[in-house]
This record gives structure tokens, sequence and C-alpha cells, in this order.
């Protein structure tokens, strides 16, 4: 079940592998996750000391919740992977072109997740082409109901 989209992430880059990583939230993030308040469009993920860590995630808290915390809405949070992933994963992103970026936060047996892209920017032309393609979609989709005008 997903919580929030990264739909800015398809519209700027080619997707070629993803993975699903944990975060290690404090108990207000969590809550305010539940309520709907995180954001990730403005979102990245970086390699750092052998870890992978989200950065610019925004998590509103709670007015509620955060009362004996301060609370930072966009702190560092640290993904968890697999450490066989996280070889290959820096391995890729040494590359050139390649970067990580987040797509989605979703539930997977009642924990918060994180699902990560391994992209390629696109360039201009490559945006103005999808944005052909997907009107064309929208155009045929019309067409085919009958909805010709």
């Amino acid at each position: 079940m997903s919580i929030v989209d990264n739909k800015k992430a398809f519209f700027d880059y080619f997707i070629e592998e993803r993975y699903e990583a944990g975060i290690v939230l404090e108990g207000w993030e969590v809550k305010a996750i539940r309520a709907g308040r995180a954001q990730i469009k403005e979102a990245y993920v970086i390699v750092r000391n052998a870890e992978i860590y989200l950065i610019g995630a925004h998590i509103s808290p709670l007015s509620s919740t955060s009362t004996h915390v301060t609370a930072d809405p966009t702190r560092t949070r640290k993904l968890l992977l697999n450490a066989t992933e996280i070889r290959k994963l820096i391995g890729k992103v040494e590359q050139k072109g390649y970067t990580l970026v987040p797509l989605n936060l979703h539930y997977s047996k009642g924990r918060v997740k994180c699902e990560i892209g391994l992209a390629k920017g696109k360039k201009q032309h490559d945006k103005r082409e999808a944005s052909k393609e997907r009107d064309w979609e929208r155009e045929k989709a019309r067409i085919a109901r009958g909805q010709l005008s």
C-alpha cells in the first residue's frame, strides 16, 4: 500500500532497477507518515561511508505527538539494505550518469519502506518525447471510448 509517490522521478529519470529499503525513523515520524504528512518530491539518496541515506524527505510533525522532542522535518534518514545490495549500488552509482532516487514510501508487513530506483537522467528531448507519448495514449483512450470530438 503506497503512502506517497515521487512522480517527478519518473519524469526526470529513466528508472533501471528498483530496491526496497527500510528506513530508520523516530516514533513521531511514523505517526506523521501514517497521518499522510510525508513528501519526497525534493528528496534524493546518497552514498556516504558505504551506507545509504535519504536526504530532503519532508515529514511534518504532528502537533499532538512530538511535544517533548524537537522535530527536524528534513533530517537525514538512514536507509537499510542488504550489504551485497549496497555494494552493488555503490558500484553502479560511481559509473557516469547513474543516481539513486526515492520512488515511493509504502507499507510492507506493517513497516514503512522506501522504494529507491537506480536511475539515469533524462535529457530535455526525452522529457518532451515522454510528454507526447502520454498525450497520444490519452487521445487513443478517448477515441476508443467513442468520445471523438
